[in-house]
């Protein structure tokens, strides 16, 4: 099955199971009962500030979502794991993304790896809860927080309050960049 409808599919069984609707998640969360059911019947992939939305509103980490497996402790993930996975999801938005120990219990905060595309990344401003940290692989981008732009290169880190409005623009071809989320 393909990652976006196993996303939805996950999305689904954990609301079904709370005996909730979907105009009451999409309430909560924002937006549209129709974007939540595309979500939930695979027809569209959400970015990552959808996820942590829909997870938050449904009492259950992003994880939860993202896996089934629930590992604790120490979780080792090798090059080979994501480097030529299956495991990358490809938003709506124009970017993929793989999510580092996905599968461990009651974590604090997430990483991921983020590869974003000049000219496939669709101009939108996330804002969720938490704090989020970004460190720059490869290429540039430009990154908004607020009202501040940012011009990021490899090395080049920002931290800041996930509340706040933020955008990414990449400059090269592509940049690639970790990202860790807090909650």
């Amino acid at each position: 099955m393909e990652i976006g409808k196993q996303l939805g599919a996950k999305i689904r069984l954990i609301r079904k199971q709370q005996n909730r609707t979907l105009e009451e998640i999409s309430s909560y969360c924002g937006f549209s009962k129709s974007l939540l059911s595309k979500i939930e019947n695979g027809v569209t992939t959400p970015p990552i500030s959808t996820l942590m939305k829909i997870a938050e509103s449904l009492g259950v980490a992003v994880s939860d979502i993202l896996e089934d497996n629930k590992e604790i402790g120490t979780v080792y993930t090798e090059v080979s794991t994501y480097k030529d996975s299956n495991g990358w999801i490809k938003t709506e938005k124009g970017y993929s993304f793989y999510a580092f120990a996905a599968g461990r219990q009651d974590k604090i905060m997430q990483p991921y790896y983020f590869i974003a595309k000049k000219g496939e990344v669709k101009s939108h401003s996330l804002s969720h809860k938490g704090e989020e940290f970004v460190f720059v692989l490869e290429g540039e981008m430009r990154y908004k927080v607020g009202k501040t732009e940012y011009i990021l290169g490899p090395g080049d880190t920002i931290y800041f309050t996930s509340l706040e409005e933020h955008t990414l623009t990449p400059i090269t071809d592509e940049v690639r960049y970790l990202a860790i989320f807090s909650s």
